[in-house]
């Protein structure tokens, strides 16, 4: 069962992660733009349960810490991503009203994109990761957030049906 789950989901991460290396990444916008790959993940660790969504972290984190323009240490993605995955599928497995509607998983995702940026920039500034000023590192974040709470409801029915495709253990007929 979980080679078959490997063998579905490893693709889809690689093909969202190819879609944001590709196409996103050219996308020149206002306030820090979005990762549609970071959504992906996190919408990925909220529909998940606890342990799959930490693997699921640890896969995306290193995919992230391999982009060329990751601007941290190897391994910090991977140990925020592993944290920040697992946090927000603890929290949402719990809450019903999370999972089942798509304005609270948006908000969510929205919020858990930003304490995660949050949580990358403090990690960086004690790894000793030059940064910017505070303000500009701000209106990123904000903007990061912003830009995910745009995109997040146009993508979620895609990503909930490639979760449930890569993870669904009921037989079809």
């Amino acid at each position: 069962m979980i080679t078959r789950q490997l063998s579905i989901s490893a693709p889809i991460f690689i093909l969202i992660y190819g879609v944001q290396e590709v196409i996103v990444n050219q996308f020149r916008l206002p306030g820090g733009g979005f990762s549609i790959f970071f959504i992906f993940a996190l919408v990925w660790a909220i529909l998940s349960t606890p342990d799959v969504a930490a693997f699921s972290g640890f896969a995306s984190g290193f995919l992230m810490d391999l982009s060329p323009t990751s601007s941290g240490p190897i391994g910090q993605w991977t140990l925020i991503m592993v944290a920040s995955s697992y946090v927000i599928s603890f929290l949402g497995s719990g809450n019903e009203n999370v999972k089942g509607n798509p304005v609270g998983v948006t908000l969510f995702i929205s919020s858990a994109v930003f304490l995660t940026e949050t949580l990358f920039v403090i990690s960086g500034v004690l790894l000793g990761v030059q940064t910017g000023s505070f303000g500009q590192v701000l209106l990123t974040i904000c903007g990061f957030s912003l830009w995910t709470l745009v995109i997040t409801p146009i993508c979620l029915p895609v990503f909930s049906l490639l979760h449930d495709i890569a993870l669904d253990t009921r037989s079809k007929i």
